[in-house]
């Protein structure tokens, strides 16, 4: 112990120490609850029975019967709308505005800083203001639609069973495209001018420069951004409560919602931590593809 301590002291084993400690934090606070989940998707367990590890072990039987429940299917074609659609409309409206604010004008700055209100607002307060903005009866979006000619009457965007579903995916989308921005800003700013003055001496046009320069050298960051809007996507929970709350008729649920929704609604834990141990399964293959992307970043 002694040794330890005096290693310690005069920096030989401050580096392990430096690591140690997050460590012991991350595997108490996240790895005992994630063992935890995973164990209790293989027994059964109930209101009584959930305070104690001593539970039948039902092996893959809670597996077989969620994936047998008729609502399942559509839940995770939903699942999969929601995660491709959203991270496809923030990548890109996000790519746009980097490349938008990448020109450097007068004022950039604080109007990129402007965007940034989105991202740092409470999940639950952007679903109550997008719920107000979609409401089929005074919303403000139907307002727009019907002023430019694109709809006659009102869209019931949180009611209708064929647009609750995109109604979580527009504020989604809202929510998480100033996070891409400044991702992708970084990403830009790190692209050396001397190869966009030499592509230009050459005769390349904007179009040829952006697919040979700015594409290729953003490979990383782009893969970063992807992975990381993943993650965050599969854990988007507020907006479901605040505007659609799954319905109707699970036409806007998803698999993060339908877990709290079995676990805290209808009392079946181990159908819960089933769906959260298949989306566990999701987000280390994102992550996976995040440390990747990163790892290629810093050796350039």
């Amino acid at each position: 112990m002694k040794k330890i301590l005096s290693s310690i002291i005069d920096g030989k084993g401050f580096d392990i120490a430096l690591v140690a400690l997050p460590l012991t934090f991350l595997l108490t606070l996240s790895g005992i609850p994630l063992v935890y989940n995973v164990l209790m998707s293989f027994q059964q367990v109930d209101l009584f029975s959930l305070g104690t590890f001593g539970r039948p072990f039902v092996g893959f039987k809670n597996y077989t019967e969620l994936f047998a429940q008729l609502e399942t299917s559509p839940i995770l074609l939903n699942t999969a709308l929601f995660v491709s659609a959203s991270i496809a409309g923030q990548f890109v409206i996000g790519f746009g505005l980097a490349l938008f604010f990448w020109m450097n004008f007068p004022g950039a700055s604080w109007m990129r800083g402007l965007f940034l209100v989105s991202w740092v607002m409470p999940g639950l307060v952007v679903g109550a203001i997008w719920s107000w903005i979609l409401s089929g009866d005074f919303g403000v979006l139907n307002f727009f639609l019907r002023e430019i000619g694109v709809t006659d009457g009102n869209i019931f965007w949180r009611s209708d069973p064929h647009y609750s579903l995109w109604a979580v995916i527009i504020a989604n989308i809202w929510l998480g495209t100033s996070f891409n921005m400044i991702l992708l800003s970084v990403g830009l700013s790190g692209i050396p001018k001397d190869l966009y003055e030499a592509a230009e001496l050459d005769g390349a046009n904007a179009l040829q420069r952006f697919w040979t320069i700015t594409l290729p050298m953003m490979r990383a960051t782009i893969g970063a951004v992807i992975a990381l809007g993943l993650i965050f996507t599969l854990q988007q929970f507020d907006l479901f409560a605040a505007i659609t709350s799954g319905g109707p008729n699970n036409s806007s649920n998803v698999t993060q919602y339908w877990a709290w929704e079995l676990s805290f609604r209808q009392y079946d834990f181990a159908k819960g931590a089933t769906i959260s141990v298949i989306m566990i399964v999701f987000v280390m293959f994102a992550s996976i593809v995040y440390v990747r992307s990163t790892r290629h970043e810093v050796r350039g």
